[in-house]
């Protein structure tokens, strides 16, 4: 064996090519999962700052649903809405994602005057602020341009706008999808419909109808959301954009959450209204839900209607208003009207992404359109409009109805009010 120094090894031409080329194998495979994981991130997450691949909030859910039981029955009916809530007691809360929808929101008219006079644009949702953020997002009908120098008018106009303080209003209750499809919010123009959405890009609110399609993750479920507006007096939805948006989505979220304006208003019953509102608001709820929609939401009729299971898929056709100044006693419902003034919240419960429960709870409105809770002393109230709102479910389902309870006397004013 001989000693001395190990010879220095020399690289060729061909091995100076091999490395290249391992180098540069090496830097794609890093850049291909950069890009993975950048696309992985969820733009609209709420709850967490940044959300799980779509793998990994699989395969979380899968983990925490072997630790909770699942719902006896998820299949929802009138009974489990109106009669005996499903238990969804012990079920882990990372599984369950709460929405709240609401009535129609329109910051117009006396309502805008109020808050201007006051100086308060949070004054509509302080007595419904807490059970607002008692749900993972909210979701609202907003029904009025908000745009600079609009003037106090506390007449009879139905021409609406809203200050653009009311934002304040919006952020305050938690919002975090509107709807902007329905015959008002053009009130003001297209600068009027253009200042809303900057408004509500900037303060971090999504918006739907118009042609857009957000969506939202929450709890590594993905909600994605479309908008229609029926009252045109003219053709009513266009069924086929209404399909595309619907089955553009489909692919790429869990739940496609559809909002329509449509049908006649002040009735019990979802119907059309000759002239403005064309469409049979049922055909339109069915044809969303045949398109790929797991739930559907309706506005405009500004009274409570009631709901539809088609398909193993809930409509609701009508939440009634929600901050509107339809109240006594500037505004008084004609006989056999149901009170513009009475509206509901409505919670719906997915666990694991499917609609599992839902909740309504009435309200009322006071004082240029400030909703409080049917609850306590007004408890009777409440029973009162829930029990039309099952009336016109059963009448919907084609079932015999049972007479609604008469109705009791109208809650006044709160003091201080």
């Amino acid at each position: 064996m001989t000693t001395g120094r190990r010879r220095r090894p020399s690289f060729g031409r061909r091995e100076v090519v091999i490395l290249a080329v391992a180098l540069l194998v090496l830097a794609a495979g890093v850049a291909v999962a950069v890009t993975f994981m950048l696309k992985a991130r969820q733009v609209g997450t709420i709850g967490n700052s940044t959300s799980p691949s779509a793998s990994a909030a699989t395969a979380s859910t899968a983990a925490s649903a072997a630790a909770s039981p699942s719902p006896a029955n998820t299949s929802l009916t009138l009974e489990s809405i109106f009669d005996k809530q499903p238990d969804l007691g012990g079920i882990d809360q990372k599984r369950v994602v709460t929405m709240i929808a609401t009535g129609d929101v329109i910051p117009g008219r006396r309502v805008n005057g109020h808050m201007v006079a006051m100086n308060d644009f949070l004054w509509p949702f302080k007595p419904t602020h807490d059970y607002l953020h008692s749900a993972d997002f909210v979701f609202i009908n907003l029904e009025s341009p908000l745009v600079p120098g609009c003037a106090v008018n506390n007449g009879h106009t139905t021409t609406f706008c809203g200050d653009p303080r009311f934002i304040d209003g919006l952020t305050y209750a938690g919002v975090s999808v509107v709807n902007l499809s329905n015959n008002h919010i053009s009130n003001a123009g297209g600068a009027g419909v253009t200042s809303t959405e900057k408004l509500l890009s900037d303060h971090g609110i999504q918006y739907t109808g118009l042609g857009f399609t957000p969506t939202i993750t929450v709890k590594g479920v993905k909600f994605g959301f479309v908008g229609f507006n029926g009252v045109t007096g003219g053709a009513g939805v266009d069924k086929a954009e209404l399909k595309r948006e619907i089955q553009l989505l489909r692919p790429t979220v869990d739940v496609v959450i559809a909002q329509f304006h449509w049908g006649a208003e002040y009735k019990l019953v979802p119907q059309a209204a000759a002239g403005v509102a064309p469409d049979d608001p049922r055909d339109i709820g069915h044809a969303a839900i045949d398109d790929g929609a797991d739930l559907v939401i309706g506005n405009h009729p500004h009274t409570v209607e009631g709901v539809e299971i088609y398909k193993g898929h809930l409509i609701t056709y009508a939440h009634g208003n929600y901050v509107f100044d339809q109240d006594a006693p500037w505004w008084v419902p004609d006989p056999g009207q149901p009170d513009a003034a009475d509206g509901v919240l409505g919670k719906y419960t997915f666990v694991d992404g499917k609609l599992a429960a839902v909740k309504y709870s009435p309200i009322r409105t006071y004082t240029d359109g400030q909703p409080r809770f049917l609850t306590g002393s007004t408890q009777a109230y409440g029973d009162y409009v829930m029990s039309l709102m099952k009336l016109s479910s059963q009448i919907i389902a084609g079932q015999a109805p049972p007479q609604p309870v008469p109705s009791p006397t109208v809650p006044r004013p709160p003091s201080g009010n």
